[in-house]
């Protein structure tokens, strides 16, 4: 059961509209890596883990927090939106406020379609998608999706916090990158926890038995790029994170096997072979009389 407290977490209150940064903001509402993406993944996560106790109900708590910071942020966009100044352009472009708002950088969905009010999508307009979504039902492999998507996300609000001198805006980014921060630590103490505790572990997924794995490339390194450089990582030589095995460098990648023949698809797919093209036709004909029978 969801409840709704009519309260922000934290202030959302710009000092002055400002359109044009309404369209900047969308990104880290509405974007990949956005506050919608992460409540619903973090939502998804939960529905589907497969374990009572304290990893669901840490995925029920953060996934609530993120619905709060969707609305924290469409609070902040709706007053950027609210009596901005949309002037109107002269000339060529002509005397249309809707087309200034465009020139001048702003979404102009946000009068047409949203009425001066946040929309689900990114800075580009683009709807937002549930394909941002990672929800795999393996812990390790998710806690680490989270992991990234909050640094991508705080990564994002960083860069808006340099694009505006607003102050009630870069209060909240403050908030958001505190607690982006938080997240980041806590999706990697989780998974670390997670193997600590042999719940999993890596390569995920973990039960699955390696021993049907080519082992002998399992651990190789096979550089298929003509810079040298890689050989000097960790990832090159030594033993590897999951304890398993050591890194091997490959300089180059060793010869390759044949390529198979092309495909002869069903001529009824109507493509390109090199049978001659009555044959195909006959083919065809055939098949359908057969299939009739």
């Amino acid at each position: 059961m969801f409840f709704h407290r009519q309260e922000l977490q934290f202030k959302s209150k710009p000092d002055k509209p400002d359109a044009v940064f309404a369209r900047k903001l969308q990104e880290v509402l509405g974007g990949q890596y956005g506050e919608i993406t992460v409540a619903m993944q973090y939502g998804f996560q939960s529905w589907n883990a497969h374990i009572p106790g304290k990893y669901r109900d840490l995925l029920y708590g953060i996934g609530a927090e993120e619905m709060g910071h969707v609305e924290m942020l469409a609070t902040m966009i709706a007053q950027l939106l609210e009596d901005a100044p949309v002037g109107a352009v002269e000339g060529a472009v002509q005397d249309d406020p809707s087309v200034a708002a465009v020139v001048g950088g702003m979404d102009v969905q946000h009068a047409i379609v949203a009425g001066a009010g946040a929309r689900p999508v990114d800075s580009n307009g683009n709807p937002w998608t549930a394909g941002y979504v990672t929800a795999s039902g393996n812990m390790l492999a998710d806690f680490t999706a989270n992991a990234n998507a909050e640094m991508q996300g705080r990564l994002q609000v960083a860069r808006l916090y340099h694009m505006t001198d607003d102050k009630g805006v870069k209060d909240l980014l403050s908030f958001l990158l505190a607690r982006d921060t938080m997240h980041q630590n806590q999706w990697i103490a989780a998974a670390n926890e997670l193997r600590q505790e042999g719940l999993e572990e890596i390569p995920v997924p973990s039960t699955f038995p390696q021993s049907k794995e080519v082992r002998e490339v399992s651990y190789q390194y096979i550089n298929f790029s003509d810079g040298a450089h890689a050989s000097e990582g960790s990832w090159a030589s030594g033993p590897t994170p999951d304890g398993k095995g050591q890194f091997e460098y490959v300089a180059e990648p060793p010869r390759g096997v044949e390529m198979p023949p092309p495909t002869r698809p069903d001529p009824r797919m109507h493509g390109t072979t090199d049978k001659p093209n009555v044959m195909e036709k006959a083919t065809g004909v055939v098949k359908d009389a057969l299939h009739k029978e």
